[in-house]
């Protein structure tokens, strides 16, 4: 933590705790869903103790029930900071303009700075395809999810004539399961006939590829990944921007950029829980990457 901490405040010029002119009494970190809370403040735990350290402040760590409640306590200040998905910046872009900053993304182990939304069932259901889900249960994750909604809602009517995300036509029943997790357990326990995930694509099945949520469940031991079957895949998508509240003052939002900038280089371990999987770490990201994502959001879905 030393070396992380002298690198950060070397580079914005800081000696803790400057903060307190700019009224900063403590710092709070969003955590979308995905996982159950405790997992992902248990994630999150070690960049709470870098914060506190290079800010010189109390930090906290709020793992809403669902994705909007991470969106509201940005749009209302009651939250400093998020990892966000495409679709939910796209959401809070929309609300307002002004409200955060994208300021960081997360980079593949092959340098890349995409993923999929992956859909799947289990392996000894006879599903292996889209094809086999008519009439059938499929589970989404959360409506302001990228990979567990709006990339699926969009792409998936495109595999074939007559699919739709509304229940009864194609699907039997179209329902949300509240977050990843959750879509991942309902499938590899049957409650569900299939669903989709995130996931970046790259390494093995086996292991729940490189990360993403199969990999969280797979480290979690909630899945064995020899149970479960790849249905469908999506384009790749832009990973989701690390946002800062823009109304926070300028060395506070420099402070933090480069924290979680040089975290993996300092601790791979904690980039690891942070990243949700194996990464190279973190690099800078604007608005323009996500314009995409903010005009399928407005077309598909509204603000």
């Amino acid at each position: 933590m030393k070396t992380l901490l002298a690198a950060v405040l070397a580079t914005t010029a800081l000696v803790t705790p400057a903060f307190a002119d700019d009224a900063i009494t403590e710092f709070r970190i969003g955590i979308l869903g995905g996982e159950n809370a405790q997992d992902r403040m248990n994630s999150y735990s070690c960049l709470q103790d870098y914060t506190t350290e290079a800010l010189g402040v109390e930090t906290k760590l709020f793992a809403p029930a669902d994705y909007n409640g991470v969106i509201q306590g940005l749009l209302g200040g009651t939250i400093d900071m998020a990892w966000l998905g495409a679709s939910a910046y796209a959401g809070t872009y929309l609300q307002d303009a002004d409200a955060v900053e994208p300021v960081l993304i997360k980079v593949n182990v092959d340098g890349s700075v995409g993923y999929h939304s992956i859909g799947f069932a289990r392996a000894d259901s006879g599903i292996t395809s889209l094809d086999d889900m008519e009439g059938k249960q499929f589970g989404f994750g959360d409506p302001n999810s990228t990979s567990g909604y709006l990339i699926p809602s969009i792409e998936i009517p495109q595999y074939k004539d007559g699919i739709t995300m509304e229940s009864g036509v194609y699907f039997g029943e179209v329902k949300f399961t509240g977050g990843h997790e959750q879509t991942i357990v309902a499938v590899n326990n049957g409650d569900i006939d299939g669903g989709v995930t995130w996931a970046d694509g790259q390494g093995e099945w086996i292991d729940g590829y490189n990360s993403g949520a199969l990999r969280k469940a797979v480290d979690a031991g909630l899945v064995d990944m020899n149970d479960l079957v790849q249905i469908w895949k999506s384009k790749v998508i832009p990973e989701g921007p690390i946002v800062l509240r823009s109304a926070l003052p300028a060395d506070v939002k420099a402070t933090m950029t480069d924290l979680v900038d040089g975290l993996y280089e300092a601790d791979p371990e904690c980039a690891y829980g942070v990243a949700s999987g194996d990464t190279l770490g973190f690099q800078p990201v604007t608005h323009a990457t996500y314009e995409s994502i903010v005009e399928a959001r407005k077309s598909k879905i509204g603000g």
